[in-house]
């Protein structure tokens, strides 16, 4: 029995903690996710902040929820047999799931959902590296560093817009003044497909 499964109180409860996280994703892709609240889903709904409350329990398991269903947007079907390139076409995914919802990477990277999907990903993942050969700690760990690097680099992507404003004044740096233009480009499809081969290695 999944986590989710027993929070419900009756067959009813798990269609309605869904109706709350679809309603809560709503809000989080038209308006940010500094406007997703209790209120705000149960306005959505045209119900009681008392009724969001009972299917989700508080606003760290709304999180885990609403984690959980953007990282279920990630396909595993069809992937490649090779497991350098199967691990990579997973984070490829991954980053997409993320993508796919204003500040997705931002509520994501805020909890630690232990969900079915979310667990799915991770078995597919370290799956893919233990093929490799890693061994098993270092499978893990090089999970969690693909896990960091594209959550932290989709949520700096995500975030861009708002907070690009040209370039910075590094002062008397030589090595930033020297790195410059590629320090501010907003390269992030290519930064992504760096740093993976730097974590995978090259074939």
């Amino acid at each position: 029995m999944t986590k989710s499964q027993g929070d419900a109180k009756n067959p009813g409860d798990a269609g309605r903690q869904g109706d709350v996280v679809r309603a809560a994703l709503a809000v989080l892709d038209e308006q940010g996710a500094a406007a997703v609240s209790m209120r705000a889903i149960a306005e959505r709904l045209g119900v009681r902040m008392n009724t969001v409350l009972w299917h989700t329990k508080s606003r760290s398991r709304l999180g885990e929820l609403m984690a959980d269903a953007i990282i279920g947007g990630v396909r595993l079907d069809g992937l490649p047999e090779h497991w350098r390139e199967r691990a990579a076409e997973i984070m490829r995914r991954y980053r997409g799931a993320l993508l796919a919802h204003r500040d997705g990477a931002a509520v994501v990277a805020g909890t630690y959902a232990a969900e079915p999907a979310t667990l799915d990903v991770a078995e597919a993942l370290i799956g893919a590296l233990l093929d490799g050969g890693l061994p098993e700690r270092e499978a893990v760990w090089t999970c969690w560093s693909l896990v960091y690097f594209t959550l932290g680099l989709t949520q700096e992507e995500q975030a861009a817009p708002a907070r690009f404003t040209g370039e910075p004044e590094v002062g008397e740096r030589p090595a930033l003044r020297r790195v410059l233009p590629h320090l501010t480009a907003a390269s992030f499809g290519e930064r992504f497909e760096h740093g993976l081969a730097r974590l995978l290695g090259s074939p």
